[in-house]
């Protein structure tokens, strides 16, 4: 007897693609919507990690350029009106509305600090959607990948236990290819939302200070021509 369970578990495939393939249409669905959710999510980490890398990089190139002593207007005349770094656009929305709120006689038109406070605001409002836009995808998949996996498992071992009864044998040779299948979903699940989850907590981290660093370049910005309004 122990010969035939030797003989009938060696001719059983239990690589990867041996328990995908034997595993019911549900169980395959739910594997395969987990490995796109886990490409998903390394197609986003990978994609923020290059954007945040090159905000930062973007942003300490320009503080250098904005206390180097150059005059604002010239260096508004360098980067125009519409330039493609993320602080630069902070500074450009300010420069703007600096410039627009001057009358002809040389005077500024009445609430011109608060005008270009909020100009900046929407400003840093725009570029810190921009970064954050793909993050609750992570936190989505980080969520309910492992419940996803879950449900394939219980379906999976569902399906072994009415073969079993079917069979009217408790081998092990029959019982294990069916729930080494079903635990391959938890296995893939876990797989697609560990990262999700892990990245996720250190991408809005770094979103969260790259968002800082624009304010923080806003007030100091705003306080500068708050002293050429007053003057």
């Amino acid at each position: 007897m122990e010969a035939e369970t030797l003989a009938l578990a060696q001719g059983i495939d239990f690589s990867l693609w041996g328990l995908f393939a034997r595993a019911t249409f549900l169980v395959k669905l739910v594997m395969l919507s987990l490995l796109v959710a886990s490409f998903w999510s390394w197609a986003i980490i990978i994609q923020k990690l290059i954007t945040y890398r090159a905000a930062r990089s973007e942003a300490s190139v320009f503080d250098r350029a904005f206390w180097s002593g150059e005059p604002l207007d010239g260096l508004y005349e360098q980067i125009g009106a519409q330039p493609a770094g993320n602080s630069q656009k902070i500074f450009a929305a300010g420069m703007t509305e600096w410039r627009r709120s001057h009358r002809q006689d040389g005077g500024f038109i009445a609430g011109a600090q608060a005008r270009i406070d909020r100009s900046m605001d929407v400003a840093i409002s725009k570029q810190s959607e921009r970064l954050q836009n793909g993050l609750s995808v992570l936190a989505t998949i980080g969520a309910t990948a492992p419940f996803v996996g879950l449900f394939g498992t219980v379906w999976g071992i569902m399906n072994a236990f009415i073969e079993i009864a079917e069979q009217q044998n408790t081998n092990i040779a029959v019982v294990a290819p069916g729930i080494a299948e079903a635990l391959l979903a938890t296995a893939l699940g876990l797989l697609a939302a560990v990262p999700a989850v892990i990245f996720y907590n250190k991408l809005s981290a770094d979103c969260d200070r790259i968002v800082a660093g624009y304010e923080a370049f806003a007030d100091e910005f705003a306080t500068i021509l708050s002293r050429q309004l007053d003057s």
